[in-house]
């Protein structure tokens, strides 16, 4: 997809804009949902070959991810329970999507505060 809209426009900058809003139209035009089911999470991350990490920080715990495999250097691998300890002890809940707009399979994920509200 890159390629095809680079040939059309041959300004980078405007080819990488255009990317990221039909990436954020996609996201925008499906349903996302939200929740604190451990096996919920686990089966839809999996699904997608995501595994649970964390980005550690100077303090305790550190900051949670689904890691898909990307190269990402601050992301280190850790077991689903200390993913769901973390996860707990932080009040989280799973924000995510089940299919882009197109009804692909989508990786759209997000940690966020329990109460909160949408």
């Amino acid at each position: 997809m890159i390629e095809a809209v680079s040939r059309s426009n041959p300004d980078p900058i405007m080819s990488l804009t255009r990317l990221h809003s039909l990436d954020q139209r996609e996201i925008s035009m499906s349903e996302s949902k939200t929740t604190t089911n451990h096996d919920d999470i686990r089966q839809w991350a999996e699904d997608r070959g995501g595994r649970p990490a964390v980005v550690r920080t100077k303090g305790e715990g550190g900051i949670l991810r689904i890691d898909f495999g990307e190269p990402e250097e601050e992301f280190e691998a850790i077991e689903w329970d200390e993913f769901f300890r973390i996860f707990d002890e932080n009040n989280l809940a799973f924000l995510y999507q089940d299919e882009t707009g197109g009804g692909k399979a989508s990786r759209f994920n997000k940690f966020v505060d329990r109460n909160q509200k949408s």
